[in-house]
């Protein structure tokens, strides 16, 4: 009998996340649930490194929050004066230059970004509360599977902020400029319903059902050949930047190199 991921042991397990694989599925998951998953900069490090530390074997990411809630955000001690023991507080990030900001920032949005790679497909499994980061790491992931007692909502705005943790663009591709715009500004809660309807989330479950259902998901996205998919991810990644001559050129592009490795004729 193969071993499960329990039995293999955690992967990473620090600062607020737990990395376990069982063979083709990873499953990375918030781990602190006293905090509703608050974010801090330590976490996001641990996020970065969970996504290096990824074995080739793995073809699906789940992304998941302990507790009630996905992520309610930021952990709100970052924004008293002290800040959190041992990170900068906002106040010094503002008194930073321009570049050392930026590249502070930089750093910040790694842990959002590597969940769009083209050799694996990322699920964010979200119950309750998915606020300002929490949103923006939901929104990282390539789908959401969400419970019918999700809340999304970016609070950015309201806190004098700008959602900054690469959440901008997905959101834009996925409801439009005009609906994007209008969530973020306001900061108001984006259900379960309105989720699905607007293409922000794939699937919406009761909260019990939440699990089963990414599972299976899961299970489909394992079901066909991997190089299939990632040639399929790629395309659709890139097809928002490109003509639709352009598209259909890579479109033949790509299944030129199917068809010859089918035949064995791959480079």
């Amino acid at each position: 009998m193969a071993s499960s991921a329990q039995d293999l042991g955690p992967v990473l397990d620090k600062d607020g996340v737990r990395l376990t694989v069982d063979d083709a599925i990873a499953t990375v998951t918030l781990t602190n649930p006293a905090k509703r998953n608050a974010q801090s900069p330590a976490l996001w490090r641990a996020l970065t490194e969970a996504g290096r530390l990824l074995p080739g074997s793995v073809r699906v990411v789940v992304l998941r929050g302990e507790g009630k809630s996905f992520s309610a955000g930021l952990d709100r001690q970052m924004f008293t004066p002290e800040g959190i023991e041992g990170e900068p507080s906002f106040v010094d990030l503002a008194r930073r230059d321009d570049a050392t900001l930026d590249a502070t920032i930089a750093e910040y949005q790694e842990a959002f970004t590597w969940w769009r790679r083209s050799d694996i497909v990322s699920i964010a499994a979200v119950q309750g509360h998915a606020i300002g980061a929490g949103f923006q790491l939901a929104l990282a992931c390539d789908l959401r599977v969400v419970a019918d007692d999700v809340q999304f909502a970016m609070r950015e705005t309201s806190l004098g902020l700008v959602p900054d943790l690469t959440g901008t663009h997905p959101l834009v591709g996925l409801v439009g400029y005009a609906r994007a715009l209008e969530i973020c500004a306001t900061g108001r809660f984006v259900t379960a319903e309105e989720s699905v309807n607007t293409g922000l989330a794939n699937l919406a479950v009761p909260a019990a059902d939440l699990d089963a259902a990414v599972q299976d998901l899961a299970a489909a996205l394992l079901a066909a050949p991997r190089d299939a998919v990632i040639e399929t991810k790629s395309l659709l990644l890139g097809a928002r930047n490109r003509t639709y001559d352009e598209q259909r050129t890579a479109e033949r592009a790509s299944q030129s190199r199917r068809l010859r490795d089918l035949a064995g004729l791959g480079e």
